[in-house]
């Protein structure tokens, strides 16, 4: 067990300001696998006058020398791996191989990815008469999820820390002694005091006041469009720069010329992953109502290749939810759709068999499923695989961008150019063409209620800077 006791703040390891904590949860057992401190409105306010005094002579320190620190954070983490996956397969519940890979791996490239860009980025150039130039937003407050919990913190606090920034981190309370650890390795880095801060707690407390605080000056949110409203309406008092990473309902649309079993495989997979704990899972296949039979069968094939286990196991495909309210949640959306009439094809509401303990849901699939329906509409964060058909390509497109949401999706096609096309049309922020991999340098982010802001890459380094421009006589 990880037991966190204190807050990191101005360089330094301090006792919280009250008395609370809060436990972690093993995903897979049930059981208590770590505690933090349930840091208060006091804690988030020493933390941003850390941060407001540490600003200046880091946003001053030449680039090169921020990224040595980075490229120090990476090789920390990096020689921490094994701990690292471990802890994060019991919090999140991916499994041990993907975690290590994913979780961890994901991490350390982009620590070491943002180490290279904070001395390679081009922070001014001539126009004209004027010397426009590129100069840190301030304090930022990253507010960071549970579903990639360390990969999540990296792509906030690793950007801001290259572009020159100083950062308050409040980590997700399901999944945060990744986070701890992070703290730990920065902390034996030597980062200046003051430039990186950590305080535990839950979000309506140390959250909003990070939100709200008129010493922060941008606010990096991924989470839940509902939360991702109540920031902006916090941030919106004192006009403070706001990056928002939201929820997702995206789609995978094959056409009728496509490689149905690698796209259907590939689909179930990008639903599955993480368990279906990702906000640009590919949750909605759409198909040819001609074709739906046979997309019906695949689909069912694929997800019945992922056996719930536990998430230790190097063998396991599928582990737990993170949480038991994210089980009960997701438990209700299935129940929702065999009400609302769609077509139960594999898995359904209860306990995988032999499973006890543990936030397991069984892998499944619902056909028939309407586009106004509930699943079609609405973010279930579970292996849930929805298929709808349409007629022709054009009703295919209608469907895919009739969403609230616009963050990932993907096109299936024999015919790349058709697909680019249909990609083209498609309102969303990533669109992965017959099963293109991920690419980390790429901008991610979403469309409409998915939120604004990019992650990744030089997008996410200029994310956190402000332009200035100075006018020269000649």
């Amino acid at each position: 067990m990880k037991i966190c006791e204190q807050l990191y703040i101005g360089g330094k390891w301090h006792k919280p300001s009250g008395d609370g904590t809060i436990d972690v949860i093993d995903s897979a057992t049930e059981a208590v696998m770590g505690r933090i401190p349930e840091g208060c409105d006091a804690d988030a306010e020493a933390a941003i006058e850390a941060a407001r005094l540490a600003f200046d002579a880091w946003a001053a320190t030449p680039a090169k020398v921020r990224g040595d620190y980075l490229a120090k954070i990476a090789a920390a983490l990096k020689a921490r791996t094994d701990e690292l996956a471990s802890l994060i397969a019991g919090e999140v519940g991916m499994p041990i191989k993907l975690a290590r890979a994913i979780q961890v791996g994901s991490p350390v490239y982009n620590w070491n990815a943002y180490a290279k860009l904070a001395s390679e980025f081009q922070y001014e150039e001539k126009v004209g008469n004027s010397l426009v130039v590129r100069e840190p937003v301030g304090v930022v407050a990253g507010i960071t999820p549970w579903n990639f919990p360390l990969n999540q913190i990296t792509l906030k606090v690793a950007a801001a820390l290259a572009a020159g920034c100083t950062v308050v981190l409040k980590p997700s309370e399901v999944a945060p002694l990744n986070a701890f650890v992070l703290a730990e390795v920065i902390h034996e880095a030597g980062l200046p005091a003051g430039v990186f801060n950590l305080v535990s707690g839950y979000g309506p407390v140390v959250g909003e006041m990070l939100a709200s605080h008129p010493s922060v000056d941008m606010v990096s949110f991924t989470g839940s469009t509902r939360a991702g409203k109540r920031v902006s309406e916090l941030a919106s008092a004192t006009v403070k720069r706001v990056a928002l990473e939201l929820g997702g309902k995206s789609a995978s649309v094959v056409l009728d010329d496509a490689d149905f079993p690698a796209a259907i495989k590939g689909t179930v997979g990008a639903c599955f992953l993480n368990s279906g704990q990702t906000c640009s899972a590919h949750t909605r296949l759409i198909v040819p109502e001609s074709r739906y039979e046979e997309a019906r069968g695949l689909a069912k094939q694929a997800a019945e290749a992922f056996v719930p286990g536990d998430p230790h196991r190097e063998t396991t495909r599928l582990g737990p939810l993170a949480s038991s309210a994210q089980e009960a949640r997701v438990q209700d959306y299935m129940r929702r759709g065999i009400d609302e009439g769609a077509e139960l094809v594999t898995g359904g509401p209860g306990r995988p068999a032999g499973l006890e303990r543990g936030f397991y849901v069984k892998p499944t699939v619902f056909g028939r499923v309407h586009p106004k329906a509930t699943l079609a509409q609405e973010e279930i964060f579970g292996p849930v695989l929805s298929i709808l058909t349409y007629k022709d390509e054009e009703e295919a497109i209608r469907i895919a961008n009739d969403s609230l949401y616009g963050l990932g999706g993907a096109v299936w096609s024999g015919d790349d150019e058709r697909a680019l096309r249909v990609a083209r049309r498609i309102r969303t922020g990533q669109v992965d063409i017959n099963g293109g991999a991920w690419n980390m340098a790429a901008p991610f982010g979403g469309f409409k209620q998915s939120g604004h802001g990019r992650e990744n890459g030089k997008y996410g380094l200029e994310e956190y800077l402000e332009y200035k421009s100075m006018q020269l006589k000649s």
